[in-house]
């Protein structure tokens, strides 16, 4: 007999790659039972409907990174010391390291196509689950940057995790050399990331 949780992962690994591939619409459960191996009873049994299923595949990782994130924050937030660099690091780099676990960059495109196909029940689901761990950020950030107005801050948070998705996704020019190492290359991109932050989110 199948373990459960071994099928239950199964269907959701498979669908994880499929969403990145073909997006929410555009992937069938046809298509996820033939690549996960299992049969429609299987989905039905673990998750109840797509929809339910495409939240799974986001909450699999996302709980996890923003923990993470949490976590780091926590370290920072509300020290006389912190400062711009911080509290992007905290942001970023759990991000970052999400992105090089396994398949982890096809779970960012998953995450890019969450938020480009404008389904605002899964907007929805997103914020309920998730829009407090960006209104920590949003308020230490608001705390380091007192001369910006609430509406350009937001602005400028919004481009800064653009940016973020686009590097984790890995469709970017900039690809790692084959003399340098994962870890070496998570680093420059984290570097990279955080000064052009810091100059996006302080310019006057």
């Amino acid at each position: 007999m199948n373990n459960p949780s071994s099928t239950k992962e199964r269907i959701l690994a498979a669908a994880e790659a499929l969403f990145a591939r073909r997006g929410f619409d555009g992937a069938s459960l046809r298509q996820l039972t033939a690549s996960a191996g299992v049969n429609l009873a299987a989905v039905n049994y673990h998750f109840g409907s797509k929809e339910k299923l495409i939240e799974q595949v986001l909450k699999r990782r996302l709980d996890a990174l923003n923990q993470h994130r949490l976590a780091e924050l926590g370290k920072v937030v509300g020290q006389p010391g912190t400062t711009l660099e911080d509290v992007l690091a905290a942001y970023i780099r759990p991000a970052l390291d999400l992105s090089h676990e396994d398949n982890g960059s096809l779970f960012m495109r998953v995450l890019a196509r969450a938020f480009a196909e404008h389904d605002d029940t899964l907007r929805q689901f997103l914020s309920e689950n998730y829009g407090h761990v960006m209104r920590q950020f949003t308020a230490e950030f608001a705390r380091l940057l007192p001369q910006l107005e609430k509406a350009e801050l937001y602005w400028r948070i919004d481009l800064v995790t653009g940016a973020l998705t686009h590097a984790m996704s890995g469709f970017g020019m900039i690809q790692r050399k084959d003399n340098v190492s994962e870890q070496q290359h998570r680093e420059q991109t984290a570097a990279h990331l955080i000064r052009f932050a810091v100059a996006g989110l302080s310019h006057p």
